[in-house]
């Protein structure tokens, strides 16, 4: 995945010695002008989202060639709906139809509420919308450089994606980059601020280990590389790169679902999309959770130590994102079943030195109470009415509500279910409350199981007659 971390000083030593190649400051300027000459529209989105008026310049520049009557987010027409990614967006109509098509389109990339616009985090921002694979090929990305010292011969490296996933070393691009056209835009308005600073200045080095701030862009990557890896693993052709970028290929493979499972073909991973991925990817983690549920039932009736063999299952989650590994569940539940034989093993002895001489019950059967029975000390331990309503249910409850917290404590935090479960308790997943929990009733069911069969042992042992008294 793209890491901002990992890019950050790049970006401010190369934005700190940026400069513009002599032949295409001409070009810059007028671009710059063009994009202050449209600042009041722009400064209009900017109220409504918090972005600065200069990003979304630079933006409309690259997306929609400064077009006001298209779409901040393809460059299409406003006054119908899209029809390439992202789908389904519109019409926008009216006086304030560019406004409200911008407050759209930079909602879809996570950016309406983000408060770090320093200038590393513009920078990253800024490539984002092209994606990040030159960072791989060992070349300054044009999309931001483009016409600047640091891009292209001579005194850097060249190169160009001429295609998806075709990158062609001796093809030089020459279109001006955002981060060029920003430089001159410097020259025309000095009120531009990049987080309180003069956009010619940067934050100076950041220490490795100090992590930057997380924006709610960075969510968005989050779900979003989610949503890559969900794909790829239902087949997604071509396979998607798991970036954490929701680019053009990203998008058009969400449609490309969507359209198969008979969803709004848009593009864009909402909640039903999420749902219709979980869905897809549901049936072989739920089959084999319920597998190890009905062989641990089994187990413990029988009260042997024998453990069934785990079944891998895929980790729950509900949005996108973040992004879950795949989680073996059956292997995590090991130790705390382990611990749960071990107790009934010990119960077991417990009430071995009491049974009687006569056999035990069969194997996996438990004697049948008599009818009109008292309980024993053991289920009727909460008093009869209780006792009754949980006698033959608590080894059941407690293993389904067991591997129901384990089920539980894969929902990432960022997901829409996650963020309900840590309202619930501050211990994210209730697996430190409720597992103690499960696992003790399990042990109480499976204690009750072998009071039971105690019992019913005493009543079908032969009883010796009586002796005569001397």
């Amino acid at each position: 995945m793209a890491s901002f971390k990992e890019y950050r000083d790049d970006y401010e030593r190369i934005w700190e010695s940026l400069q513009i190649r002599p032949e295409k400051a001409e070009a810059a300027r007028k671009l710059a002008q063009r994009i202050a000459a449209g600042k009041p529209r722009y400064q209009e989105v900017e109220a409504r989202t918090g972005v600065p008026w200069w990003f979304i310049g630079l933006c409309h520049y690259r997306e929609s060639s400064l077009d006001f009557e298209t779409y901040l987010g393809n460059g299409q027409p406003l006054d119908r709906r899209t029809t390439i990614v992202p789908r389904g967006r519109g019409p926008f109509a009216g006086p304030n139809a560019f406004a409200d098509g911008a407050v759209d389109a930079l909602r879809l990339e996570g950016l309406v509420g983000v408060s770090d616009w320093s200038a590393a985090r513009v920078l990253y921002r800024l490539e984002g919308f092209n994606g990040y694979g030159y960072h791989g090929k060992g070349v300054n990305s044009p999309y931001l450089w483009g016409g600047s010292t640091a891009y292209g011969p001579p005194g850097a490296r060249g190169g160009k994606f001429v295609r998806d996933h075709v990158f062609d070393p001796n093809v030089v691009d020459t279109q001006l980059g955002t981060a060029v056209i920003l430089k001159a835009l410097l020259d025309l308005d000095p009120t531009i601020q990049i987080d309180g600073r003069s956009a010619g200045r940067s934050a100076g080095p950041h220490p490795a280990e100090i992590d930057p701030t997380r924006e709610p862009d960075d969510e968005l990557a989050d779900s979003t590389l989610w949503v890559q890896q969900a794909l790829n693993r239902l087949g997604a052709a071509p396979r998607l790169v798991e970036d954490g970028r929701n680019g053009r290929r990203t998008m058009a493979a969400v449609a490309q679902f969507q359209a198969q499972r008979g969803l709004d073909d848009t593009g864009i991973a909402d909640a039903r999309t999420v749902a219709a991925i979980q869905e897809a990817l549901r049936p072989a983690a739920d089959t084999g959770v319920l597998a190890r549920i009905e062989a641990l039932e089994r187990q413990v009736a029988r009260g042997t130590a024998a453990p069934a063999q785990p079944a891998p299952v895929q980790p729950m989650i509900v949005t996108p994102a973040t992004v879950a590994p795949s989680v073996d569940l059956a292997a995590r539940l090991e130790e705390p079943l382990q611990a749960l034989r071990q107790q009934i093993d010990a119960l077991r002895r417990q009430f071995d030195g009491a049974r009687l001489t006569a056999g035990p019950p069969l194997p996996g059967t438990a004697p049948q109470p008599v009818p009109g029975a008292g309980l024993g000390p053991v289920n009727g331990a909460l008093g009869q009415t209780i006792g009754h309503l949980l006698n033959g249910k608590k080894s059941a409850l407690g293993i389904i509500g067991a591997v129901a917290t384990q089920i539980l404590a894969q929902v990432p935090a960022t997901t829409g279910l996650g963020q309900v479960l840590a309202q619930l308790t501050p211990a994210f997943g209730l697996s430190p409350y409720t597992m103690p929990i499960f696992l003790g009733l399990t042990a109480w069911g499976a204690l009750g199981k072998l009071e039971k069969w105690t019992a019913a042992a005493a009543k079908s042992a032969p009883q010796r007659a009586p002796q005569p008294a001397p």
